[in-house]
């Protein structure tokens, strides 16, 4: 099978991922071989070819939004099938023992595992995922738009509630990406009024074309106070400029794994029962939730493809905002239809 591997850590432009040729693994008790159709590239991706997080282990396949069918199932596996389409997503794996999984709260668990990161992921033609954390994705979206659904779908999602923004209210988001832009539309579908910043102008575009009532530049005021606000981008400079647009008592969420430096704030930002809240993983629940949702809405990705062995270029795309919405590889041309 083929594989796009890291060995170390190097800038995208670099082309760090090399294709290698790997043995077909074989699943262990409770997991399964899934066969990959697809799998969407994500700015968590690109922190960990570059460094920004670092590597718990090398060499290491990337990919946490994986959508593909079962080829095979290991010991012990129940209500899974073969030829069954699955996804995997970020979350791999959890203790279930610690107390931040017995409070249901497995996205703190003490003793996680993420797909891509701790395991071999999704840039390749096959992974193994463990069988109770794989979800059953749902028939109204094809493969590539159905695998941005797993981390950036499942991100926003939380985020999104995590602002605690009601129906008939304003959130504010920062950054219009894959993430972003799946939000967007729940949001939206929820009766909630939006306004986007983004450095792009084809970003904009595409978020006024899915509903948002105002886009502007990043540093812009907006024409009203938000309820809540999403930071997307992994910018700290951008929690001043946020807390600013946001109304007495708002909430705003940080949904990146990483970020640069928050600077100093002033306490008048906080002032008046602000929070500022993180985004840490997600839970199967949250996945299955925000599956549901996107099912009924139906919630449709903008989805720019690019075969396997580009993904080197797509990620090189993703770090220069070079398209809108999600990028997603595909192992067969067909899966794209």
């Amino acid at each position: 099978m083929r594989a796009m591997q890291l060995d170390r850590p190097a800038p995208v432009g670099d082309s760090p991922l090399r294709q290698v040729d790997r043995v077909v693994p074989e699943p262990g008790a409770g997991e399964v071989l899934v066969r990959v159709d697809a799998c969407g590239i994500c700015r968590t991706d690109l922190h960990i070819v570059e460094g920004e997080l670092p590597l718990v282990r090398s060499p290491i396949v990337p990919g946490h939004q994986v959508i593909g069918r079962v080829e095979r199932v290991g010991a012990g596996v129940i209500g899974r099938r073969v030829g069954e389409r699955v996804g995997v997503a970020w979350l791999g794996g959890t203790c279930g023992t610690c107390a931040p999984c017995q409070a249901r709260r497995e996205n703190l668990c003490e003793r996680a595992t993420f797909t891509g990161y701790h395991a071999d992921g999704g840039y390749a033609d096959y992974t193994l995922a463990r069988a109770d954390f794989v979800y059953t994705m749902p028939d109204v979206f094809t493969d590539a738009e159905a695998a941005p659904l797993l981390c950036a779908g499942i991100i926003g999602y939380r985020a999104l509630r995590l602002s605690r923004v009601a129906p008939d209210q304003r959130l504010l988001v920062y950054g219009f990406g894959s993430s972003a832009h799946l939000t967007l539309q729940v949001a939206v579908a929820r009766g909630v009024e939006v306004y986007v910043c983004t450095r792009e102008p084809t970003h904009r575009v595409l978020a006024r074309s899915l509903g948002a009532a105002w886009t502007g530049g990043l540093a812009e005021g907006t024409p009203a106070p938000a309820d809540g606000a999403i930071i997307f981008a992994p910018a700290g400079e951008l929690v001043p400029l946020a807390l600013r647009n946001l109304a007495p008592g708002g909430t705003l969420a940080l949904a990146g794994i990483y970020m640069t430096a928050i600077p100093s704030l002033d306490y008048a930002d906080l002032y008046r029962e602000r929070t500022i809240t993180t985004v840490t993983a997600n839970t199967r629940d949250d996945g299955r939730e925000l599956l549901a949702e996107a099912s009924r809405i139906p919630l449709r990705p903008a989805v720019t493809t690019f075969p396997l062995n580009d993904a080197n270029r797509a990620l090189q795309a993703l770090k220069a905002g070079a398209f809108a919405g999600s990028g997603v590889l595909l192992t067969r041309e067909a899966s794209g239809v």
